[in-house]
């Protein structure tokens, strides 16, 4: 049987990120499982934070009066950001499932453990709120899960 490594990304993986993911285990022979949440609601202050720490103006005043994409628009964007990903991972010689999962990963990614998953690791862009109150998708891991999760910045070799 081959070791599954659980892969959560909120957006398309670039090359690089795959690069890193897979020199961690230079030499293994492994199955990656990519799960995309369909993002469809976001928590309104941690958003906002995240938008003007990033100069993003205009998606701080959208979120803020609410608009946010239609679950039909979420599930399409994280339909297309998976198979994105899988393709990238396909360019680099490795294969690779997905699934575009719920808003709230953490259901996805216990039952990912369950089946046999020997470690998760987790590629977003860097959230100011969430990963200083350790509210982000690693912490929460981290805390739920008994396997060892390791927190990247997407397009970077930065540790969350």
């Amino acid at each position: 049987m081959t070791d599954t490594i659980l892969v959560l990304a909120e957006d398309t993986l670039a090359a690089v990120d795959i690069e890193h993911l897979l020199a961690l285990h230079e030499g293994e022979v492994l199955e990656y499982r990519v799960l995309i949440p369909a993002d469809s609601d976001q928590p309104l202050l941690p958003t906002i934070v995240d938008n003007l720490g990033l100069g993003e103006l205009k998606e701080a005043f959208d979120r803020l009066i609410g608009k946010e994409p239609s679950k039909p628009q979420a599930e399409a964007t994280a339909a297309e950001r998976l198979a994105a990903t899988l393709a990238e991972f396909e360019g680099a010689g490795r294969a690779a499932t997905g699934t575009v999962v719920e808003d709230d990963p953490l259901p996805a990614l216990r039952r990912g453990v369950e089946e046999g998953a020997r470690e998760i690791a987790v590629v977003t862009y860097p959230h100011a709120w969430q990963d200083t109150f350790h509210q982000d998708w690693a912490s929460r891991a981290r805390e739920e899960l008994q396997v060892p999760v390791l927190h990247l910045y997407s397009g970077t070799s930065e540790l969350g």
